[in-house]
């Protein structure tokens, strides 16, 4: 049977490469930092790295690694068992405490990842009587965790309250008993923040609740670092922050759904997701533990994230390329055709700068980019030698279609 199979799934894949659109994976021979050795594709050694999540440069930070060697001596490597049998310890209570006290939510519950943490919250809280209101570029886990409920979907344009209202009124309508409206804070693929003021609004005058993936903020956006609640102004107002441990926060795994406290009680006796997977690695939430140590002195951090993304974005406009508007790490050059950016990808890594590509159905059909995110850890040089070979692998993608 399976030799029908293979040949069905070799030409989807000739389809995917000849489309452009195939995925390669780059293997790297050193801890993510800001530079980093790349084994494969192609690369000069030793090169900058401009497309991963560790906005802070805490990745490979000495006090979090030798917070994480500390607790696997006292802790152990793993649980081998879910929270509820025998998966529970010290450290992940701390945590939970922690993280609910940085992000000013009544109570926390760990997840192995935001995408588990997203695909746990919306069949626990809703059923077939109820509605979810969704922004239509919101992350993938969002909309596979809307799909396991029962609840009526619906769908509003990227950050158009008018479109909400108009969905919020349609759920009104038809008679939603809880209504729940959820978006990214910060939308990953363009850098957009969502209006969350505007949204916490909405969700008072039509009795709803707000719940928020901060992934893609906590710990670099707002004041604090406390994300867009806290940015906008809205900490007390939003409902649900599920966030993840993988990006700003040391960049490892594991995710986690921060809200009432009555909402993150029923989490802990209905989620799938974290009734049926291993709990958190204790390593992880140990080494979590001193992330947070490190947010509360970490505005000069913040500080540099925010100085080398300034200088990006204006740099490389003056040099004639499309960024996508904002003041957020996540910078996307415009491309367009996906064939055209994962060929400039490319040229950058062979001129030492490691970006990727996106194009479908990560991103829509014909606005293929390249997502460049910037990091604490560049050097206003790393920056300056970045938008050069952007300069230079441009020349060379033009010279070779000549």
């Amino acid at each position: 049977m399976f030799e029908t199979v293979r040949e069905d799934l070799r030409t989807t894949l000739d389809e995917i490469r000849s489309a452009g659109l195939h995925k390669p994976e780059r293997v790297i021979g050193t801890p993510q930092s800001a530079s980093v050795a790349v084994t494969s594709g192609g690369a000069p050694g030793e090169v900058l790295n401009f497309c991963a999540n560790n906005y802070l440069g805490l990745a490979d930070h000495p006090e979090v690694v030798a917070a994480a060697k500390d607790a696997l001596d006292r802790w152990g490597y793993g649980m081998a068992s879910v929270r509820f049998i025998c998966g529970t310890q010290e450290v992940h209570k701390e945590l939970e405490v922690r993280l609910s006290a940085f992000l000013g939510q009544e109570d926390t519950i760990l997840y192995s990842s935001c995408f588990d943490a997203n695909g746990g919250v919306f069949e626990t809280l809703l059923g077939a009587e109820d509605a979810v209101i969704s922004d239509a570029l919101n992350h993938a886990s969002i909309i596979d965790g809307i799909r396991l409920s029962k609840a009526r979907r619906f769908r509003y344009a990227n950050r158009d309250m008018s479109d909400l209202e108009h969905q919020l009124k349609e759920a009104a309508a038809g008679g939603a008993r809880r209504k729940l409206i959820v978006t990214d804070g910060v939308f990953s693929m363009d850098g957009y923040v969502a209006p969350l003021q505007e949204i916490c609004d909405l969700a008072d005058r039509y009795d709803a609740m707000v719940m928020v993936d901060d992934s893609h903020a906590v710990g670099f956006v707002g004041p604090g670092g406390r994300g867009t609640p806290e940015l906008h102004g809205v900490m007390d107002r939003v409902d649900i922050i599920t966030g993840t441990l993988g990006k700003a926060l040391g960049g490892a795994s594991g995710g986690y759904v921060a809200a009432r406290a009555e909402i993150v009680a029923l989490l802990r006796q209905r989620s799938r997701p974290y009734l049926f997977s291993n709990s958190l690695a204790p390593v992880i939430a140990a080494a979590s533990l001193k992330v947070l140590d490190l947010l509360e002195s970490a505005g000069d951090l913040r500080e540099q994230l925010a100085a080398n993304t300034a200088l990006f974005r204006s740099k490389m406009t003056e040099a004639g390329f499309e960024i996508l508007p904002g003041d957020h790490a996540i910078a996307p050059v415009m491309i367009g055709d996906a064939a055209e950016a994962a060929r400039m990808a490319e040229l950058l890594l062979e001129r030492g700068v490691y970006v990727i590509g996106f194009s479908y159905p990560v991103v829509p059909m014909g606005a293929a980019r390249i997502r460049v995110q910037l990091s604490a850890a560049h050097s206003t040089a790393d920056v300056e030698r970045a938008v050069a070979a952007f300069v230079d692998a441009r020349a060379a993608l033009v010279t070779a279609g000549a």
